[in-house]
């Protein structure tokens, strides 16, 4: 039975009991035209599951609250509403912070018990349904990820030890935590950089130190700059200098490249000899260049001719060292 029908018969039924008209199981089955049965779990169902401290008075024959501020549950879900949180609890697993993920656990298991319409569901068996693998991501310190995650949420500077390994060097920095990216796998801090007088992209997993900061910093930087910021500096996407590139696969792995978004306006051409070309922008060549050699022998660069010289000469430099 569709849920809307049952939460209908839940509200009449507090209703009733709110204007002290004491309802019971006869007269909430002649309103909604059910049989004694069903009424009687819908009223079992309210005093179990919705917590309605419901009491049943012998002379009245009927029900009413034992706690007057007892309020009737506003939200319910349906079964795609609850797939969907179940698939957000799991995904959450990519958290490297358990006390955030205990917490989110307890409210869903809150959900799923007092907001519910369907059998309620354990969540010790969701790794049985649902379940989550990655690879060649960087480990995050949980501490660091917590005090990172409040900063973010209060607005609070922090100090912090940061390690470079470009130039395989320590530096303390004041910053900003602005926006919090999850990118392939691995945590990025975007925030406004004392040192630096604007914003930066930190990795996560290279800050060695961390803690409050007694400086107070209030940088003027809007949202939108910090939206450009992440568009010019991760993925594959355009930018004001961006550069179209065209990668042509084999028969071999085209059948799976087909199956990929490298791009939301990429171009896919097929060919007679089962290949693939996919052309797409970039604004960065070092991306695409590292997911080009993933592929070997199984993609050609056919443009820029930037990138497939860049191509060929990391391809020397590893037959150097397999001499």
């Amino acid at each position: 039975m569709p849920s809307k029908i049952i939460y209908e018969r839940f509200l009449w039924f507090n209703n009733q009991v709110k204007a002290g008209k004491y309802p019971n199981s006869r007269t909430l089955a002649e309103k909604f035209e059910l049989s004694r049965k069903t009424t009687q779990r819908d009223i079992e169902f309210m005093r179990d599951r919705l917590n309605a401290p419901l009491v049943y008075v012998a002379e009245k024959r009927g029900y009413k609250y034992e706690e007057n501020t007892y309020e009737f549950p506003g939200i319910w879900i349906n079964e795609e509403e609850l797939a969907a949180l179940l698939i957000s609890f799991r995904l959450a697993s990519t958290i490297p912070d358990r006390r955030l993920k205990s917490s989110l656990k307890s409210f869903l298991k809150q959900i799923l018990a007092s907001h519910s319409l369907n059998a309620p569901i354990s969540m010790d068996e969701l790794s049985d349904r649902v379940s989550v693998k990655n690879i060649e991501y960087s480990r995050v310190d949980e501490i660091t990820f917590q005090r990172v995650v409040d900063a973010l949420f209060y607005k609070k500077p922090l100090m912090i030890n940061y390690y470079s390994p470009h130039k395989d060097e320590d530096t303390e920095r004041v910053i900003v935590p602005l926006h919090l990216l999850q990118y392939m796998g691995n945590w990025h801090l975007i925030a406004y950089c004392s040192l630096r007088n604007e914003l930066r992209n930190f990795a996560i997993s290279r800050i060695r130190s961390i803690k409050p900061s007694p400086h107070k910093i209030d940088p003027e930087i809007s949202t939108g700059s910090v939206k450009e910021y992440i568009r010019r500096n991760f993925g594959l996407l355009n930018s004001d200098t961006s550069t179209e590139v065209c990668l042509k696969f084999s028969p071999d792995i085209a059948p799976w490249v087909s199956e990929q978004i490298w791009h939301p306006e990429q171009e896919q051409t097929g060919h007679n000899d089962g290949s693939l070309c996919l052309t797409f922008q970039v604004a960065d060549l070092k991306e695409i260049k590292r997911e080009v050699l993933k592929y070997g022998s199984q993609v050609e660069v056919l443009s820029p001719v930037d990138l497939r010289d860049q191509v060929k000469k990391e391809i020397e430099e590893m037959k150097n060292i397999y001499r």
